[in-house]
């Protein structure tokens, strides 16, 4: 064996005892895996990744992403061996509170993780919207002897991934959108938790991909470090077509009693099956956590010479470019730092009473058009629902590989991929995406919009069609708990405006949003303008919840009537009725209880003050108000489901009506 192929092993079978020797102190994870797929990690990113561990957030870095979430310490073990900010006694405190090396990859955490992994299939579909945000920013900014964006991403997925539904949906997307700079590896063990993948599974994966448009190669043994070179030759060659590589190979790898089992999926190996399999590895070495010096300065030197260096060579570039077309590389650099574009707000629609008297589905349909052609950043589309949810940019083309420059992107009926590749999207940088389906689809995305959150990253839902008042469809597409479920998950930010007006500002709200997912909850159904000229400005959406009309004869009020979206318009009607028979009442519009939750007490107070019963209505689940009204007040909404009848029979029906909120204010007093 030559001097270069022993230290190759011995640089792969270091990440391979540091993952053995990292779950047996924890006492749990999962071995197998980076035992079996070191080899992998260690080609690519040696040999075939553009990064540089100086720099982990370079901008034209290739992206790695590990969907196989849970065999994390392949990918701790990685980043240690190829210098990024990793330390051994970090690797050391695998699992542990507060350490730099959780359970599953979590980005911005660990240095060199590009997005968090864990559920099954969800970094699939991330590495979709990561290549997919590289084509259209490419697009956007590449000008001819200037390339300053061109890099491809990588995933590594396993049979789990590929089971869950959400990969059938990222991949059939990414063929069809022929995403050539996306190039997957799956770890064909044949192996998952229960047993061996034949209890559940007989796909021809191969097949499958090729019928998605994939170009499919093998790899018939993934220590065979020469095939995977001429794997990912293979797969550069061809830029019409995302490439999955289907390599084999055996979990646990050279353990000698649980290689090839579901023994060495999730669960320590124990300290002897440790000591057989370092011997059989030919690892001199007894106790654990080892690096030796020759094998880590292998390693290191070859990410010097080829990720390092191409990350120089970028700089060089990039300042050509710079040169060369100043505004150009000045718009990418805002847009890298996520800054909106300057005034971008004044071309906010003002809407009237002519204009306004819309459902706020529609008012936010003029809103995306107004901004758009100043907003170059904000990309997005619908699952197959663009004439619904009204989130087509007029004018412009639809995002494919003949116009990777397109502002309208169709998801198809795929609204789990859509909110996981979203995520990729703004992970990636340079866009803020947004997506739209019927709110009571939000259960299909659910995942991903929880990851999102979890990532804090700058994604915005637009669910329109938000309660029985989409009317006759009925129970199945009216959503009854999906508010306050969303409103659940933390750092996802909720806002269901009242009217066009609101909706103009809770757009505003969510642009300027960096620090987790937005979620526009608006109707199908008109609802009345909001005549502001005796009423607060709507501006104050950014404080979550506000006055916006006190009592109509100038008394103190009585009671206070809190509403959403919708049901802002009932609530001034039954201030109306309440006037009439002498009650004055103040009525406070709450388009997002997350932001009023989070204003000074003594904003809260002001808009709530104390000793005041309070009646708040939404058509919706009630459980996020109790907080809010008081062991004293009352929650008019929907704790059953819908029914399917006309929007104003079913609002009746169900008692969301003036009379009914009248009432219960006048029960409250009474």
């Amino acid at each position: 064996m030559a001097a270069s192929d022993v230290l190759d092993l011995l640089a792969i079978n270091t990440v391979r005892t540091l993952a053995m020797d990292a779950v047996q102190a924890a006492d749990s994870g999962h071995p197998g895996t980076p035992m079996a797929l070191a080899p992998l990690t260690y080609a690519l990113f040696t040999r075939h990744l553009r990064h540089a561990p100086s720099n982990p957030q370079w901008q034209d870095r290739d992206r790695f992403v590990l969907s196989a979430g849970h065999a994390s310490m392949l990918l701790y073990g990685t980043l240690f061996m190829s210098g990024y900010e990793l330390t051994l006694d970090d690797l050391k405190q695998f699992r542990q509170w507060n350490s730099k090396t959780p359970g599953h990859p979590e980005v911005g955490h660990t240095p060199g993780v590009e997005t968090t992994t864990g559920p099954l299939g969800q970094g699939i579909a991330n590495a979709v919207g990561l290549a997919l945000a590289e084509r259209s920013l490419a697009a956007a900014f590449n000008q001819p002897g200037h390339e300053v964006i061109n890099h491809y991403t990588w995933f590594v997925a396993g049979d789990g991934c590929l089971m869950e539904g959400i990969s059938h949906e990222a991949a059939s997307f990414a063929g069809h959108q022929k995403l050539g700079k996306l190039i997957g590896f799956f770890d064909d063990n044949s192996i998952t938790i229960d047993g061996r993948t034949d209890l559940t599974c007989s796909d021809d994966t191969a097949r499958r991909f090729e019928a998605y448009g994939w170009q499919v190669l093998h790899i018939a043994d993934v220590n065979d470090l020469a095939a995977i070179d001429a794997a990912v030759a293979a797969a550069k060659a061809d830029t019409q077509r995302p490439t999955l590589v289907i390599t084999k190979s055996i979990i646990g790898f050279g353990a000698p009693n649980r290689a090839g089992t579901s023994k060495a999926h999730g669960e320590p190996l124990g300290k002897d099956e440790i000591a057989l399999a370092k011997q059989a590895l030919g690892w001199p070495h007894t106790e654990p956590f080892v690096v030796p010096e020759d094998g880590l300065a292998h390693w290191r030197a070859q990410i010097a010479a080829h990720g390092e260096a191409a990350q120089r060579e970028w700089m060089q570039r990039f300042a050509a470019f710079a040169k060369a077309h100043p505004a150009a590389a000045k718009e990418l650099g805002r847009r890298w730092h996520g800054d909106l574009p300057v005034n971008w707000s004044s071309h906010l629609p003002i809407f009237d009473a002519t204009s306004g008297s819309v459902a706020s589905r529609a008012a936010s349909g003029t809103v995306i058009n107004a901004i758009a052609p100043h907003v170059p950043e904000l990309l997005g589309g619908s699952a197959d629902l663009a004439g619904s949810n009204l989130t087509v940019v007029k004018g412009a083309a639809g995002v494919s590989a003949e116009h990777p420059e397109g502002r309208n992107l169709f998801f198809g009926i795929r609204e789990h991929a859509m909110g996981a590749i979203m995520n990729g999207m703004a992970l990636h940088g340079g866009f803020i995406p947004y997506g739209g389906t019927f709110l009571v689809f939000a259960d299909y995305m659910r995942p991903a919009i929880r990851l999102a959150a979890l990532m804090k990253q700058r994604v915005i839902y637009v669910f329109t069609h938000d309660s029985i008042g989409l009317g006759e469809d009925g129970p199945t597409h009216q959503p009854i708990e999906h508010v306050t479920s969303l409103r659940c998950i933390p750092n996802v930010l909720v806002l269901r405006p009242a009217d066009a007006g609101e909706v103009t500002e809770a757009w505003r709200v969510a642009l300027e949003h960096k620090t987790g997912p937005v979620a526009l909850v608006l109707s199908r159904q008109k609802l009345p303008f909001i005549d502001r000229t005796a009423r607060a400005a709507a501006a104050h959406v950014a404080r979550g919840a506000y006055v916006l009309g006190d009592t109509l004869d100038g008394t103190a009020p009585k009671a206070m009537i809190l509403a959403t979206g919708s049901e802002v318009a009932i609530a001034l009607a039954a201030q109306q009725q309440l006037a009439t028979a002498g009650v004055p009442t103040r009525v406070v519009s709450v388009p997002s209880l997350e932001l009023f939750a989070a204003q000074t007490r003594e904003w809260q107070d002001t808009v709530l003050p104390a000793g005041i019963p309070r009646v708040a209505i939404e058509a919706g689940h009630p459980m996020s108000w109790y907080r809010w009204v008081g062991s004293n007040g009352t929650v008019i909404g929907i704790e059953s489901f819908g029914a399917s009848a006309p929007a104003p029979k079913l609002y009746t029906e169900f008692g969301l009506t003036a009379e009914k909120v009248s009432e219960a204010v006048k029960a409250l007093l009474a």
